[in-house]
């Protein structure tokens, strides 16, 4: 049964319980008091029963039973149809957990429909019950508590968002790489609080400027004035908190960026060495190279005199060279231009 709570009121006083629906309306219009009716999750059929005996409008029906909806104030006629957004921040996850919350205030009736766990309105009906003065300024005195007390749970929503930013700020410079990731999954939770909590400024506005139209008590609407207050002073926390947050990522974009180009200097700057060690022990290879060749080439230009001396100096008996006058002068001219000839030819080749 959807029916959490159903109360008769007389002159701010709880003068029935009645336990159905249809026994509520009966009271209702035998006792001319103000019902206040309270549902969680109700079916169609039992929306559409309070909408045929309230006379709602189908378009409000219809996002009831839908949910989901975002913060909203509508009128219709004589009947306001208001959705609110209450949260809770939840520590040990660090998110902000939203409810949703339905009312109907029309004359004579309250019907509040809850979504979700949050808000605990059985505490803003004892809140009033105890109260029979404010109570007793109607269904508009109802709005007004739920008002409050949705309000008033954003304060540690607001705290706690509040101390994760701070511990941000320690892990953005102290160089922690799971920050962003933090700050984005808070910034999150920010815009989401801002999107629950930031239409109830215009709502607030809106009752204000109907409030003598439609006859509301002076005291009421100076409270509805101090909710509005508050709330003003939460949003602009939340933008505040939202602004931090947003500085926050281009500061850690900038950090990030930073690092990135004092690494890339450190790799180019080892680079450069390690081309200057390549370029020494190329340069030392060059010149080695270079020894190498004159060595080579002075060894060729001594090697040709000294293969022909050698073949001269071996004495065998049959030589015919032996028996030229001239063999001695043209063994020493072959010599000398072996190494002539050579010395050009490495000469040439830049070898000497």
């Amino acid at each position: 049964m959807a029916l959490i709570d159903n109360g008769i009121y007389v002159d701010g006083k709880r003068t029935g319980n009645p336990h159905t629906l249809t026994e509520t309306y009966e009271l209702m219009r035998e006792r001319h008091g103000m019902a206040w009716i309270g549902l969680y999750r109700p079916d169609k059929e039992e929306i559409q029963s309070v909408a045929d005996e309230f006379a709602l409008h189908p378009l409000a029906v219809e996002d009831t039973l839908g949910g989901h909806q975002r913060a909203k104030l509508e009128r219709y006629g004589d009947t306001l149809f208001v959705v609110l957004r209450p949260a809770r921040y939840i520590d040990a996850q660090e998110v902000v957990e939203f409810g949703e919350v339905h009312l109907f205030i029309g004359p004579g009736f309250v019907v509040t429909v809850r979504h979700a766990e949050n808000p605990d309105l059985a505490k803003v009906r004892r809140r009033l019950e105890a109260n029979p003065e404010l109570l007793a300024l109607g269904p508009e005195a109802v709005l007004y508590a739920v008002l409050d007390e949705v309000v008033d749970a954003y304060g540690p929503v607001i705290a706690g968002l509040e101390n994760d930013i701070d511990e941000i700020e320690d892990q953005l410079f102290g160089g922690d790489p799971a920050v962003s990731r933090r700050i984005y999954e808070l910034l999150r939770e920010v815009i989401s609080f801002q999107r629950a909590a930031g239409p109830l400024r215009e709502m607030l506005d809106s009752l204000q400027r109907g409030a003598d139209k439609y006859g509301v008590d002076l005291e009421l609407q100076r409270s509805l004035r101090d909710v509005l207050d508050h709330v003003l002073h939460i949003t602009d926390r939340a933008a505040s908190f939202r602004i931090l947050l947003e500085n926050a990522l281009t500061v850690h974009s900038t950090l990030v960026t930073q690092q990135q180009n004092d690494e890339m200097k450190r790799l180019s700057e080892a680079s450069l060495e390690q081309n200057e060690e390549t370029r020494k022990l190329s340069e030392t290879s060059l010149a080695q190279s270079e020894e190498v060749k004159k060595i080579s080439s002075w060894a060729a230009i001594l090697f040709a005199p000294a293969l022909i001396g050698t073949i001269y100096g071996m004495n065998f008996t049959y030589m015919p060279e032996l028996d030229w006058p001239i063999g001695y002068p043209l063994a020493l001219l072959g010599m000398l231009l072996s190494g002539v000839i050579l010395y050009r030819v490495f000469k040439a080749r830049h070898w000497l």
